[in-house]
């Protein structure tokens, strides 16, 4: 069984080096760096589980380097470092597509937990060899659970963690608001109110892939004051 390999994007060479080292001392695979566009350079020969990323990296910024790999399809999980203890800047990480956000001063095992609970969160569950194409059908699109994609004719995207969680805590209760605070859990590791904003965004990302009117969305409905709700193919909008 493969180890888990990380990237670690850190321009300080004394933290770069010290979570090295306690990092591959818990039996990772590291490939430690000190820019955006190193790690970019590298990630389709050596691709990663995980990024930690420093968000004030010279040159590209960590958020950058994020939205990009966001904007191409990549689904790897991502947790931000930041000096910055600002929830709005937190908030925009996670709005770009990260998956955690963690500020500076951490302990190196508070940061190897939060990585292990985004990993957690974006393991497609084991499925079956019979059931492992299921699928859920959504407008013109199949979501299999157990690949984390979505099939349409011969196209397919694989979803990000934040993206999967989301939609496979909807899907497996149709018909049923599920509250915001419940999609925060399930998808970010931070709880804090401010964060719900991210939720959202994460939800309008997915009707802009899923629905035919991301403005009036037909599956995934607002549930006002409350969340979120999947209305599967089969059963009429609700008004």
């Amino acid at each position: 069984m493969s180890r888990t390999h990380i990237y670690l994007v850190e321009d300080d060479p004394a933290l770069r080096e010290m979570l090295s080292d306690y990092l591959l001392g818990q039996g990772l695979e590291l490939t430690a760096v000190g820019s955006a566009e190193e790690m970019l350079s590298r990630i389709d020969s050596r691709r990663p589980d995980l990024i930690l990323m420093d968000v004030g990296l010279p040159g590209m910024s960590g958020l950058d380097a994020c939205r990009l790999l966001r904007r191409r399809g990549n689904p790897v999980a991502i947790i931000l470092l930041t000096g910055n203890a600002d929830s709005i800047d937190r908030v925009i990480g996670l709005e770009m597509g990260a998956d955690d956000y963690v500020n500076k001063p951490f302990s190196s095992r508070e940061l190897l937990a939060r990585a292990r609970a985004v990993l957690r969160r974006g393991k497609a569950p084991e499925a079956p060899a019979t059931e492992a194409e299921k699928s859920i059908r959504i407008g013109e699109w199949h979501f299999v659970p157990a690949s984390r994609s979505l099939h349409r004719a011969q196209q397919v995207r694989v979803l990000n963690t934040v993206e999967y969680a989301l939609l496979a805590e909807l899907t497996a209760t149709p018909g049923l608001p599920v509250a915001r605070e419940r999609l925060l859990s399930v998808s970010h590791a931070g709880k804090e109110t401010a964060l719900l904003r991210a939720v959202d965004a994460s939800i309008m990302r997915l009707r802009r892939i899923l629905e035919a009117d991301p403005a009036s969305p037909r599956y995934i409905q607002t549930v006002r004051f409350h969340g979120y709700m999947f209305v599967p193919h089969s059963t009429e909008a609700f008004a």
